[in-house]
């Protein structure tokens, strides 16, 4: 049996990422947010995630390696963001009732 994965949408906005592939969206859109917020202001989002173990995720995912400056913080978000889309246009969307 697999795990079915979607988009739950109400009022036009995703508001569910469900299954496997669904988390997978969530985390990398979150993690380019945290990396783009310490390019930003050079504060961590917490003590778990810290820079450089945010960029293994996003290595985990691109298959890219980054470098620990800025520019590599922006690139990685960029980078999560653009896998995070075409995920998100791969999943089935299911209005909420």
């Amino acid at each position: 049996m697999t795990e079915e994965s979607y988009l739950g949408v109400r009022d036009g906005k995703v508001n569910a990422y469900v299954g496997p592939d669904g988390t997978k969206a969530f985390q990398a859109i979150a993690i380019g947010h945290a990396l783009r917020f310490y390019a930003k202001t050079g504060m961590k989002m917490n003590r778990a995630y810290t820079p450089t173990a945010m960029l293994k995720v996003a290595t985990s995912f691109t298959g890219k390696a980054y470098k620990r400056n800025k520019v590599g913080y922006v690139e990685a978000a960029d980078d999560l963001q653009n896998w995070a889309d075409e995920m998100k246009a791969s999943l089935p969307i299911v209005e909420a009732q």
